[in-house]
């Protein structure tokens, strides 16, 4: 049989099959330039296209607040992890045997769960993976749940997503400092506001994304956690002024109408070499992990948003104190308003005229621009007249202080003498001295808040004959307390004037130092000469040499020496029967470590020109801060002394010792009934004019006044007015400054 030979291409096949060969190699070339192109010059566009047709996956990772903690460590504000429960629908209906034993485990071990409405959404929401049913739950309330998933596989579809709670491990102590922040990380008020930026972190991210083979491509990004600030306040020091606080409300709340012992009281305790704030409350207070507790404002003053003269909404006082009826009542934008105002720290926020507090300022200006050589002697008849208006002194009903020399202007608190020594000094050099003392300017304490006061001081060309006399003694400007304690440092440290603060230094979430904040003078203010002459006359008012007209004997602790000065001022409307009353002094007398300033504000009694409202609270917390910061006595003790500091010791032993509600309710008076001078048992610093001070006068002459037999008080034959029995102060009177002149600017601002 014949064979078939193969049969092959013919050449001009073999010349087409070439040509087709190459064609498509250069194609392939043509394509991967192409493409080669395509990803440098549309790389990153393509990629995002073919990525958002996928699935992702994506979980924010939070960052943890920084801490506030005070200056030995103890933590004032932490944030503590909890767990959302996130329910994904999705998953738990993936397969029959997954939807059963996980609702049994969610019952089981989340008793506050909501189960029927769990259900109905898993049912009706198939194909959703994020559903939060729970939020904010700690580790231990999570627990019981994961052990029962490890153990049954068929529990699927709820996980927990981590985020941080803010928490205040001491409730509202030290709440005006360290304000507080919301869910959402915002700080507000205090430190929370002002180093909010300080305190957050940066959240991270975990993310990828799901193809559709279910394969999972993850990249993280932690998060970054804030810093902790380390504050000046001392958490043992707060705590004695906090108690002291309450303790006077206590005291006092009641007493002459409804509500608290006074519409404020605050405190400010602040190391006098370095602007160190080591205490600063006031009181209504409220707590901090539960800021929006009506409790808080019980007896308390209602708020309410106005119109003013102006056009412009303001917040005024009422005549209202707040009882639970009145909480109730009040709409949400209403109890909005009054917890605002209840959040502000008085400290800071709040600004009033200083009464006879303002005298060594006035007294330092003149030495310092050398009006005065500090040798002169002054005559007070009770009052002086002074530019068509009559000014009245505190001792008006007993015919003046007499003879006072510049020491005893501010020992004994004489309003004539500080008049005439603001007229020797001009209105010029007054002026200029209290822009030197930062009054009207924001001290840039380091807290959220601070008031800045410019508009309610007299511009010098604005400021008449009266306006000066008025000023000379505290009445006719505002100041906030930072203002008044700051300035009060720089009179007897040397005239250093230190930058008020709250933290001294940052460190990171490892520990590390991020900063240092060094104490920082920013002026000197007065000569050491001038200082130590203010320091000297601050002595007398408290200390013996002041002889029995010193108005703040009652702020001395028992064995140690201090140095000080009372105010009483009468509060807008004039003649209205409402004064803040104030102390503020410094410790030791001979070396001043630390001033305090304490500031009642229209106590809760009758009369309420008393500065033994605020002596007595000065003269209790003294008593616990000094030797607790190794200020040693210096004072020879008496016997009642040592059996008032015997008592003392009892009730701060039985506090630590009694349960926590019964500890609460010792306490032994607001130091008035403890004072060593058997004339500081009775009278105050009770005016009525102005300046009530608790001194006698120069004269005798009113002992032998007749006694109203109603009151017990002695009855002037000058106006007929009622003079203490004991101290010839007047008490209680109407006409405070005479008719001088009020300064609009706190006419305008004076409910606000």
């Amino acid at each position: 049989m014949k064979e078939k030979n193969p049969k092959k291409f013919s050449i001009k096949m073999q010349k087409k099959l070439l040509c087709l060969y190459v064609l498509i190699i250069l194609a392939f070339i043509l394509l991967s330039f192409r493409l080669s192109w395509i990803v440098r010059a549309d790389g990153a566009d393509y990629e995002k296209q073919v990525l958002s047709q996928q699935k992702y996956d994506s979980i924010t990772l939070p960052f943890r607040r920084g801490d506030i903690v005070d200056a030995k460590g103890t933590k004032l504000a932490v944030s503590e992890k909890v767990y959302n429960l996130v329910i994904d629908a999705r998953v738990m209906l993936d397969r029959e045997d997954y939807l059963e034993p996980t609702m049994e485990a969610l019952a089981a071990n989340f008793p506050d769960l909501d189960m029927t409405a769990v259900r109905q959404y898993v049912t009706s929401h198939p194909e959703s993976s994020w559903y939060v049913p729970l939020r904010r739950m700690t580790y231990d309330q999570i627990s019981g749940f994961q052990a029962a998933a490890l153990e049954n596989s068929k529990i699927r579809g709820v996980w927990f997503e981590e985020e941080y709670k803010r928490v205040y491990p001491n409730g509202s102590l030290a709440a005006d400092v360290v304000g507080f922040a919301r869910a959402d990380n915002e700080g507000q008020y205090g430190l929370e506001e002002y180093y909010n930026d300080v305190l957050n972190g940066t959240t991270g991210r975990e993310y990828g994304y799901l193809n559709d083979d279910a394969n999972l491509e993850r990249t993280i990004k932690p998060a970054v956690d804030g810093n902790t600030i380390h504050s000046t306040i001392d958490a043992n020091i707060q705590g004695i002024v906090e108690k002291y606080l309450k303790q006077f409300n206590e005291e006092h709340k009641d007493a002459a109408h409804p509500g608290n012992g006074a519409e404020n009281v605050g405190c400010i305790i602040m190391e006098v070499n370095t602007g160190n704030i080591l205490a600063m409350a006031s009181y209504p207070t409220y707590d901090l992990n539960d800021t929006r507790n009506t409790d808080a404002l019980l007896g308390s003053r209602k708020i309410e948003m106005v119109t003013n003269a102006n056009g412009y909404q303001v917040l005024t006082k009422t005549d209202t104190y707040f009882t639970q009826e009145d909480i109730d009542a009040l709409t949400d934008e209403e109890l909005l308003d009054n917890l605002n105002y209840l959040w502000k720290n008085y400290c800071i926020s709040t600004t009033y005229e200083p009464g006879s507090t303002a005298k060594p300022f006035t007294v330092a200006a003149a030495l310092e621009s050398g009006a005065i050589t500090g040798n002169e002697h002054y005559q007070c008849n009770g009052y002086l007249e002074v530019g068509g208006h009559t000014i009245k002194c505190h001792s008006y009903r007993s015919g003046g202080e007499g003879d006072v020399s510049v020491q005893n202007s501010i020992a004994w608190s004489c309003n004539v003498a500080l008049m005439k020594i603001a007229a020797t000094m001009g209105k010029e050099e007054f002026a200029k001295f209290q822009q030197t003392f930062n009054f009207g300017l924001k001290t840039n304490v380091d807290l959220a808040g601070e008031a800045r006061t410019a508009s309610l001081l007299f511009p010098v060309d604005q400021m008449g004959s009266a306006d000066l006399a008025t000023n000379s003694f505290g009445q006719n400007f505002n100041v906030t307390m930072i203002q008044m304690i700051t300035g009060f440092c720089s009179l007897i440290n040397g005239g250093y004037y230190y930058e008020p603060h709250m933290v001294d230094k940052i460190t990171n979430a490892s520990g590390a130092t991020v900063e240092n904040i060094e104490p920082r003078v920013l002026r000197q203010t007065i000569s050491e000469s001038t200082s130590a002459k203010i320091r000297q006359y601050c002595r007398a008012t408290v200390m013996e040499e002041g002889g029995d007209r010193r108005t703040g004997r009652t702020a001395r602790p028992a064995g140690y020496a201090i140095g000080g000065k009372t105010g009483t001022a009468e509060t807008i409307p004039r003649k209205n029967g409402e004064y803040v009353v104030s102390f503020m002094g410094y410790a030791p007398a001979d070396d001043p470590q630390i001033a305090i300033y304490v500031v009642v504000d229209r106590a809760n009694a009758s009369p309420q020109d008393d500065a033994k409202f605020a002596t007595g609270i000065v003269r209790n917390v003294l008593t616990e801060v000094l030797p607790y910061l190794n200020i040693f006595m210096t004072e020879e003790l008496s016997e009642k002394e040592i059996q008032e500091l015997a008592e003392k010791q009892i009730e701060i032993t039985n506090q630590y010792t009694q349960k926590p509600e019964d500890g609460d309710t010792q306490n032994n008076g607001d130091g008035a009934d403890t004072a060593s001078d058997p004339a500081d048992q009775t009278g105050g610093e009770s005016t009525g004019t102005g300046e009530g001070e608790e001194s006698p006068t120069t004269s005798e002459d009113w002992r032998n006044y007749p006694v109203d037999p109603a009151t017990g008080y002695l009855v002037s034959p000058i106006d007929g007015g009622l003079i203490d029995p004991v101290t010839g102060a007047d008490v209680g009177g109407e006409d405070t400054l005479g008719d001088s002149p009020v300064n609009n600017n706190l006419l305008n601002q004076q409910n606000e």
